[in-house]
């Protein structure tokens, strides 16, 4: 059982004592404390707020009180219901709203909730936003308006037509190639707001869509995260209905998996880097991806003649830096997409329309399409840590050691051997007293050793 405050928002398992878990109290409290931010943020301003959530069971729970307190709290709100996170992003804008919530706890599983905290731009708050709301809430200190001043419902409906309309006039989206490839494809939305939404707009683009866990129920068939080891399911699927192509989200569709049509894994790094292609092929431009993410995006970048970037991990470190370099199509290697033309956010909405469109264009199959590309390999580690280790002490020492290599520092360290095409990243974790290790290479075997040299490095370190 847990209960986890950050910079990006709120989010815990349902349950259990005050202040330890995701109870209604401290929904009512962090819910209180960002309508308190936003009254500080626009003063004398009558406010505004879109209210979106994911299917997961304790969605409609968790809605009631977030509503309730946001009227309590004088603020008025749009509540759009069943929606995935791009949609209420967008909504916020549409919507020309102060801020927004969305409920959903992500990949995490059916027995965690959060509360996602959004700005006037539809966009995640940025680190310094973050902690002046993680004060408000500390303090507790809530001054709630009066009878004649509380919030009141504005609209309450749907916004998946409208984020679906607003992806199809989309320059980039070929609606018309689509249709006439007539592509067959199963979609695996793990009984979430994905099972609404896209085998509609799928349908509209005259697709054949085979429904897996499509229904919205939140008790999701697998483990949320799609990763491989959860998606043998729609593997078999797609080989079995003799599809074009596999589709899968998380329960509030901001990241994107696909299956090619041997059931095997397009590969949740490829997903970004697939996108990137088509977008740069059309346009000239920069992209950006965090430190963890496939160096794969840097070669489809420079083979266009645009720059990378990295980051810092984390969705509102990539958008600051897309903003910084005004670079055409970015995100992260967990499958999300930011396309900003459309809305500086993951969206696996657009990023299936756009993958679509170049396969529609390129008349090849997703495995062919896959093939084009440069192939990288990850390994994912971590050590355990005790509090009497100095964890920057270390991570200097490393930094001593590698210093002929080209070393990034902005979130833990990366290490870029640019003359073997691999590079390893360390990082310190947030929630728990670990060192995560993220290497690549050009082949599995070299990723792995390459993270047992350095595994080795940081135990002489520490011993």
């Amino acid at each position: 059982m847990a209960l986890i405050k950050s910079i990006s928002g709120f989010r815990g398992t349902i349950g259990g004592k005050v202040g330890e878990n995701f109870t209604p109290v401290d929904i009512v409290t962090l819910t209180s404390a960002y309508a308190q931010w936003l009254k500080l943020q626009y003063p004398n301003k009558k406010l505004k707020v879109v209210v979106g959530r994911d299917a997961r069971i304790s969605g409609e729970m968790a809605a009631l009180l977030v509503v309730g307190s946001l009227l309590g709290s004088g603020v008025d709100v749009v509540n759009i219901g069943l929606a995935t996170t791009p949609s209420t992003e967008l909504a916020v804008v549409y919507e020309n709203a102060d801020g927004g919530i969305i409920l959903t706890a992500s990949h995490n599983p059916k027995q965690w909730n959060a509360l996602k905290l959004l700005n006037s731009k539809g966009e995640f708050l940025n680190n310094d936003e973050g902690k002046y709301l993680l004060e408000i809430a500390d303090k507790s200190e809530y001054l709630f308006p009066d009878v004649d001043e509380t919030g009141k419902i504005i609209k309450e409906y749907s916004f998946n037509d409208i984020h679906t309309n607003m992806i199809f006039t989309s320059r980039f989206v070929d609606t018309a190639a689509i249709m006439k490839a007539k592509f067959k494809i199963v979609v695996d939305a793990v009984n979430s707001v994905g099972g609404i939404i896209i085998p509609q707009m799928l349908k509209s683009l005259g697709v054949d869509v085979v429904e897996l866990n499509c229904e919205p129920t939140g008790n999701f068939a697998h483990n949320p995260e799609p990763l491989p080891e959860n998606l043998t399911e729609i593997s078999k699927k797609v080989i079995e209905e003799k599809a074009d192509l596999g589709i899968v989200v998380d329960p509030d569709v901001d990241r994107l998996a696909l299956i090619c049509e041997n059931g095997k894994m397009f590969g949740e790094e490829y997903t970004l880097v697939s996108i990137a292609d088509y977008i740069l092929s059309k346009t000239q431009g920069n992209a950006v991806s965090n430190l963890s993410s496939s160096q794969a995006l840097r070669d489809i970048v420079e083979k266009h003649g645009g720059q990378y970037f990295s980051s810092a991990v984390g969705e509102v470190n990539v958008v600051a830096k897309m903003k910084e370099v005004n670079a055409v199509i970015g995100g992260e290697g967990n499958g999300g997409v930011i396309f900003p033309e459309f809305h500086y956010g993951r969206d696996a909405l657009i990023g299936i329309a756009l993958f679509l469109t170049n396969l529609a264009n390129k008349k090849i199959k997703a495995s062919e399409l896959r093939a084009t590309y440069p192939d990288y390999f990850m390994s994912k580690n971590k050590i355990e840590l005790t509090p009497d280790i100095d964890i920057d002490k270390i991570f200097e020492q490393i930094k001593q050691k590698y210093s002929s290599q080209r070393i990034t520092n902005i979130d833990g360290i990366k290490i870029d051997f640019d003359n073997k095409k691999m590079w390893v990243l360390l990082r310190k974790s947030n929630t728990e007293p670990i060192i995560r290790i993220y290497s690549e290479a050009g082949d599995a075997a070299t990723a792995d050793k390459l993270a047992k040299e350095i595994i080795n490095d940081i135990h002489k370190l520490i011993n």
